[in-house]
């Protein structure tokens, strides 16, 4: 599914995503998968749980185990690492490098580097230990997130007694990245029809899923096979270890949420205080994953077109107009740009076509501050021809700068989704059938996000995960958060994973965009600092607005 991370968790990035995250805005990550090439690999990263339909149910009543709860021999040098803190240009922060197997079966088999960063706590009051914050992705940069946003825009009595710290996950940003393709077939992949017409243009996808995947298995093979969520779960006990911290403490948004369940689930008595915004089901396959966040963002959508056509310069319709035939106008633009890209104003020749327009919407989708952003930029491109604004858009979902390089964030995407679950489909006939699904689900992306689930197909290595329970038995009490009307985790996940949870706590937002934390309600934001400093959870089922 196309998990991500919203713009603000991350750096920017969400899927769109891109750009770093401001220093005002929370962040939150989930991606959507693959560009719909990009777009599609998110949405499969999304959920790390999938399994072909036809297993679901049989994995779906697996729990995820804990771990034993002593460290074995073989683990003992990277539990016993000294953090050696150095300065890393960012002020207030510190910087250090940590070791963790390559292959926890095989821990002499060689490390993988880990970068993390801290930022101390500023006091008053006593310290509470390191709050461990991710912003999601999968494949966004934890350490570009605290230093952006969370060390110095998280509530100041936070920061004033928690030490703010975050890893970059194994195979993302500083540690040690999955590499694939280069900015320039990137922007290959990321601009190919995602909504293929006849055989020809079929074909013309597959390969190009097939050549992200195949780079991705020549520059990266041997990392490749240890992305996976529960191994970069185990590292954060090892950095947990190393910060001299008995327990864990953690917030994590989007993605970020099944890998704090993950390590609730591995090391139950290990977890302290854990906030999950914007939740996953773990007990998902791929195919329903990707179909549930379909639906999401068509939801998303409708509030935005209802919004939109409120305003003066709404191109999808005037007051009163039925969001269903402002999603027709969309649609219809989508399909004139299949067949004649607009024009960008881009120093790369780059134009706007079909892929790239709707990546860009759906970008906007998951904050509904970007909604004005959206509806100027949908203004140009329909009423002038001026594709610039949604390529910008684009461009953040897919974290590329202004010199046409990437960030790791969409190889990465796809090596921890592809890895943590069976792909959704294995051919473009199974895709096929499933296309009615999709476009039920959502008239507006259902096509193009059909078939971004067919990039794990073609995977250089088999998937290690599978769709299952989390129950993290003996835990502490972990605030589990989910919003009505996210796009990309829908509330429904955060229902079920609080459900799985046995020390769970649900707290609802009822709202629009992607996560709940720091973007606006004071409810939400008091019922999870005041859990954060006083270890008081909110009440099971409260609701805020």
């Amino acid at each position: 599914m196309h998990i991500r991370r919203n713009p603000r968790h991350s750096g920017r990035k969400l899927p769109l995503r891109q750009a770093q995250a401001s220093a005002s805005a929370p962040a939150r990550t989930a991606r959507a998968g693959g560009a719909l090439l990009a777009v599609a690999a998110l949405l499969v990263s999304a959920c790390s749980a999938g399994a072909s339909t036809s297993s679901a149910t049989a994995t779906a009543d697996v729990a995820l185990g804990a771990l034993p709860r002593s460290t074995p021999a073989a683990l003992s040098p990277y539990y016993g690492q000294k953090v050696r803190w150095h300065s890393c240009g960012v002020p207030g922060f510190e910087c250090a490098t940590l070791k963790a197997p390559l292959d926890y079966d095989k821990p002499a088999g060689g490390n993988v580097r880990l970068a993390v960063t801290r930022k101390k706590a500023t006091g008053p009051g006593k310290r509470l230990g390191s709050l461990l914050v991710n912003p999601g992705g999968p494949g966004g940069s934890a350490v570009a997130y605290v230093q952006a946003y969370a060390g110095i825009g998280y509530p100041a009595e936070v920061r004033a007694r928690y030490d703010m710290v975050a890893v970059d996950p194994r195979g993302v940003a500083r540690s040690e990245p999955v590499e694939c393709l280069d900015g320039r077939d990137m922007d290959t992949y990321t601009q190919t029809d995602s909504t293929p017409d006849d055989a020809r243009e079929t074909t013309e996808l597959v390969d190009a899923y097939k050549k992200f995947a195949e780079a991705c298995g020549a520059h990266s093979a041997k990392l490749l096979r240890h992305v996976s969520t529960v191994e970069t779960a185990r590292d954060m006990d090892i950095v947990r270890a190393a910060l001299g911290d008995a327990k864990l403490n953690y917030v994590g948004a989007s993605y970020g949420t099944f890998l704090g369940a993950t390590y609730a689930g591995l090391f139950p008595g290990r977890s302290g205080r854990l906030v999950l915004d914007g939740a996953m089901d773990p007990t998902l396959p791929a195919r329903r994953l990707n179909l549930d966040q379909t639906a999401g963002f068509e939801t998303a959508f409708q509030s935005f077109a209802k919004d939109c056509v409120q305003q003066p310069d709404c191109p999808l319709g005037a007051k009163g107009t039925p969001s269903a035939e402002a999603g027709r106008k969309l649609k219809a633009f989508f399909r004139k740009l299949d067949a004649h890209p607009i024009r960008t104003g881009d120093a790369d020749g780059r134009t706007l076509g079909e892929a790239l327009a709707t990546t860009g919407v759906i970008a906007a989708m998951y904050d509904e501050s970007s909604w004005a952003q959206l509806r100027e930029a949908l203004s140009s491109a329909m009423k002038k021809n001026d594709g610039a604004g949604l390529l910008v858009l684009a461009d953040s979902y897919y974290e590329r700068d202004g010199d046409g390089r990437y960030s790791n964030l969409m190889s990465a995407n796809a090596a921890v989704n592809c890895l943590d679950l069976p792909p959704a489909y294995d051919s473009p006939e199974e895709v096929e059938k499933a296309v009615p699904a999709f476009e039920k689900a959502s008239p507006v992306f259902g096509e193009g996000l059909a078939w971004a689930s067919l990039s794990c197909a073609y995977w250089p290595v088999g998937p290690t995960g599978e769709p299952h329970r989390i129950e993290a038995r003996g835990a502490a009490p972990i605030v589990v958060v989910g919003t009505t009307r996210d796009p990309a985790t829908p509330y429904p996940w955060a229902r079920a994973l609080a459900a799985q949870l046995s020390s769970a706590r649900l707290l609802t937002y009822e709202g629009d965009g992607h996560t709940a934390y720091g973007r606006g309600s004071a409810c939400i934001d008091s019922a999870i600092n005041t859990y954060l400093l006083r270890g008081t959870p909110p009440v099971d089922g409260k609701r805020c607005s």
